[in-house]
């Protein structure tokens, strides 16, 4: 059995980056799923009772076999320490121990993504963690493709994944997070969702695919 570590800044970017890659992890029933939430809405914000309760229904699809929930708020990341953050990480990947990591991308226009990548990088090291085999990253439409501070570093995969099996579910499963998807031309839309993933598949001869960037592949 593997274990398999998805790290979200927030809850949506899991189904965003890599949800038609994790229900296929799911139906292959030889994958143990496991999601790391970074961050959450402050409890006076009038969607945190919608959230965790969508966050519940989430994770009941994907059938994670354990869901972490870290004390960090939403759009906020950058006022704690890299060391505070990389700390909570640490219990959290030492519990799962993951062969295979998905992470959101170095130069995404969320700041709370990019904090996430940069505190992901002392896990990548293999002489630390050598139970990690590899680690892809995702691209998450809204966040991705629309930071021009970068515009030398765009997102460029090298790894394919056919998920035209899996990506009517994914549909199904974005839609639980009501707040976050809205009418094209919203980016967040079914429209945009399903526009890349054919994009994708157009590279990987399929109907829909995801698209990552494989930063380590270790072959025992």
């Amino acid at each position: 059995m593997r274990n398999i570590l998805v790290i979200s800044p927030h809850p949506d970017d899991e189904t965003l980056g890599c949800g038609g890659t994790l229900l296929k992890h799911k139906a292959q029933k030889n994958d143990n799923l496991f999601w790391m939430i970074v961050t959450k809405f402050k409890k006076k914000n009038p969607y945190f009772k919608t959230r965790s309760e969508e966050i519940t229904r989430v994770s009941k699809r994907y059938k994670f076999k354990k869901t972490f929930q870290l004390d960090f708020i939403a759009a906020e990341l950058d006022k704690y320490s890299k060391n505070e953050i990389i700390k909570q990480f640490t219990k959290c990947i030492k519990l799962t121990k993951p062969e295979i990591i998905y992470i959101p991308y170095e130069f995404d226009s969320h700041s709370d993504h990019r904090i996430v990548y940069e505190c992901i990088n002392p896990f990548i090291k293999s002489f630390r963690y050598n139970f990690i085999k590899q680690v892809r990253v995702y691209e998450t439409i809204s966040e991705t493709n629309f930071d021009n501070s970068f515009v030398n570093q765009s997102f460029k995969p090298n790894l394919w994944i056919d998920i035209s099996e899996y990506f009517k579910e994914k549909i199904e499963i974005m839609k639980i997070y009501k707040t976050e998807i809205k009418k094209h031309p919203f980016p967040r839309s079914v429209v945009s969702i399903r526009s890349l993933a054919k994009l994708r598949g157009s590279f990987a001869n399929s109907n829909y695919a995801e698209a990552f960037m494989l930063i380590k592949y270790i072959i025992d």
